[in-house]
C-alpha cells in the first residue's frame, strides 16, 4: 500500500510540474494577445475619423464604454467560477476591444513616436518587475496590501483633482501611479505563480485562474503605460 501511495504521489508531482509551465505560458500569452487587440483597436479607431469623432462627441457612448469596461472586469472576476472558459475568454477579448476604443484618444493627444517610446519603456519596466516577482523569495503579500490602499488613495485624489485642476497634484499622482503599478506588477506575478503552482492539472478550472492572472497583469501594464505616458509623452501641437 505504501509503495502504491508513493507512486501516486510521484505521478501527482509530475502532473503538477508539467501543468505549471503550461499555465504560466497561457497567462503571458493571453495578456500579450489582449495588449495586441487593444493596441490595434486604439490605432484603428484613432485613424478612422467617424469612429473617433463619435466617441469624443457622444458623451453617452463614451460613458457607456467606460461603464461596460467596469462591468466586464468586475463581472469576470466575480463570476469566473460560474462561467465556462470560452465565455470568460470572450469577455476578456471584448474588454480588450472596449479598452482600445476608450484609449484611442491618446493618438490625438500624444505624438506617435512618444507613444511608441513609452510603450517600450513600459514593456521593459514590466518585464523586470514581473521577473523579480516571479523569482524573489521575499513574500510580497504585505506590500500588495499597502499598494492597493495607495491605489485607492490615488483614485480618490484623481477624482478630487478633476474639480481642482491642479497640475502639480496631477504630476505627483502620475509618479505615485508609476510606483504603485511597478510594485503591483511584482506582487501579481508572485501571486499568480503561487496560485498556479497548486493547480493539479491544466483543466478548465486551472485555465480560468490563469485567465484572471492574465487580466491582472494586463491591467498593471495598461495603467503603468498610461501613467508613464502622462510623464514622458510628447503632446501634439
Amino acid at each position: 500500500y505504501e509503495e502504491i501511495t508513493n507512486v501516486v504521489t510521484r505521478e501527482r508531482e509530475l502532473e503538477m510540474s508539467a501543468a505549471f509551465p503550461v499555465l504560466m505560458r497561457k497567462v503571458y500569452l493571453w495578456m500579450s494577445l489582449a495588449l495586441v487587440i487593444t493596441g490595434f483597436t486604439a490605432y484603428y479607431v484613432a485613424t478612422t475619423p467617424a469612429l473617433i469623432g463619435a466617441i469624443i462627441t457622444n458623451q453617452i457612448l463614451f460613458w457607456g464604454l467606460v461603464i461596460g469596461e467596469l462591468a466586464l472586469v468586475f463581472g469576470l472576476s466575480a463570476a469566473i467560477n460560474k462561467l465556462s472558459l470560452t465565455t470568460a475568454t470572450l469577455m476578456f477579448v471584448i474588454y480588450a476591444v472596449i479598452n482600445g476604443l476608450t484609449l484611442s484618444f491618446i493618438f490625438l493627444v500624444y505624438t506617435a513616436s512618444s507613444i511608441t517610446s513609452v510603450f517600450f519603456i513600459t514593456a521593459g519596466t514590466f518585464a523586470v518587475m514581473a521577473f523579480f516577482g516571479y523569482f524573489t523569495k521575499t513574500d510580497l503579500s504585505s506590500l500588495g496590501k499597502i499598494l492597493m490602499m495607495a491605489l485607492i488613495g490615488i483614485i480618490i485624489a484623481t477624482i478630487v483633482n478633476i474639480f481642482t485642476k491642479s497640475e502639480g497634484l496631477a504630476m505627483i499622482l502620475n509618479y505615485l501611479g508609476v510606483l504603485v503599478f511597478v510594485g503591483l506588477t511584482a506582487y501579481d506575478a508572485q501571486k499568480i505563480k503561487q496560485m498556479l503552482m497548486m493547480a493539479p492539472d491544466t483543466g478548465e478550472a486551472a485555465q480560468k485562474v490563469a485567465l484572471l492572472g492574465a487580466l491582472s497583469l494586463y491591467l498593471d501594464f495598461i495603467n503603468l503605460f498610461l501613467y508613464l505616458l502622462r510623464i514622458f509623452g510628447s503632446r501634439r501641437d
